[in-house]
């Protein structure tokens, strides 16, 4: 038993109700015996913590103890002869051990394993969430996929990554995190994704965008090509006369559908690439055609740019 509840809850006399309950809890998750089985020191700690507690919280015991008229037990000052007669006084109802009894503030937290603990029940607690982070390939969060983990303690754990798995997107595993206490539920497993970003496919909401390069003569002349998407090759028609920059819409070639949602689309942006060699027939070729249809596709956008 401290001779100062105050002192023991790390206050002064002139604490207000609210510091002495924030106290008191905070010192209770660090001291419960409950709470620190390894600890031997931690049942002594929590017992003159509650003691503090049990006098403080009441006004009329912390007035009384404030005043002098009893100690940090609860039990009557000695009487003082030469200035009133206590000679009859026989008791006190703040006498008895103060401990725990099921008498305890509502509002605290601990009140319920309080009450346990006066019919015999241990402490019961939900077991803590446990974060993980994960990264996962591009083609893994759009098309969905199920990969394992491995947890500090070495165990695995199977982890499903759904269709259209986003990145940032926090994916919970019910009971897969801290053990519950005392028979209470196992809390659960909180696992932060990061998509690694692909080579070819971009995503924009539930859309796959691709840009794909196309040659001159296809451009001009249009034609059938090969496009990537998510699920493999599919065949495309280049308009005749497209420019780079146009952008192909494929219906429900993205994000596959889940749930509620449809699936998107894959949105092609083509490219004009030059060959890789410019060969003298193709040079003549264009010579030829600048001096017959040369144009200038710049001409409107330099007029706008100048008002």
């Amino acid at each position: 038993m401290a001779d100062d509840p105050y002192k023991a809850l790390g206050l002064t006399s002139a604490a207000t109700t609210a510091e002495i309950k924030k106290a008191y809890r905070k010192l209770v998750r660090e001291s419960h015996p409950d709470l620190h089985p390894d600890d031997p020191g931690a049942a002594g700690r929590f017992k003159t913590i509650a003691a503090a507690y049990e006098l403080l919280k009441d006004p009329e015991t912390r007035r009384r103890f404030d005043a002098g008229e009893i100690d940090a037990s609860g039990a009557e000052r000695p009487p003082r002869q030469y200035y009133r007669d206590f000679a009859d006084a026989t008791g006190n109802p703040y006498a008895q051990g103060r401990g725990f009894s099921q008498e305890v503030d509502p509002e605290d937290i601990f009140s319920e394993f309080l009450r346990g603990r006066g019919r015999g029940r241990g402490f019961s607690a939900p077991g803590a969430d446990q974060r993980y982070t994960l990264e996962v390939d591009f083609l893994d969060a759009v098309r969905g996929s199920e990969t394992r983990i491995t947890l500090p303690d070495g165990k695995g754990l199977a982890v499903r990554i759904p269709a259209g798995t986003a990145d940032g997107q926090t994916l919970r595993l019910r009971g897969k995190g801290g053990p519950g206490t005392g028979g209470a539920p196992a809390g659960d497993a909180l696992i932060a994704l990061t998509v690694r970003p692909h080579p070819v496919f971009r995503r924009e909401g539930d859309d796959i965008l691709v840009t794909l390069p196309i040659t001159i003569d296809e451009a001009i002349l249009g034609g059938k090509v090969s496009t990537p998407t998510i699920d493999g090759p599919v065949g495309l028609t280049i308009p005749a006369g497209a420019s780079s920059g146009r952008v192909l819409r494929l219906r429900g070639r993205g994000v596959p559908a889940s749930g509620k949602r449809a699936a998107g689309d894959q949105r092609v942006e083509l490219k004009i690439t030059a060959p890789p060699e410019i060969d003298a027939e193709l040079r003549a070729f264009m010579e030829t055609w600048r001096e017959r249809h040369g144009y200038d596709p710049r001409g409107d956008l330099l007029k706008r740019g100048a008002k």
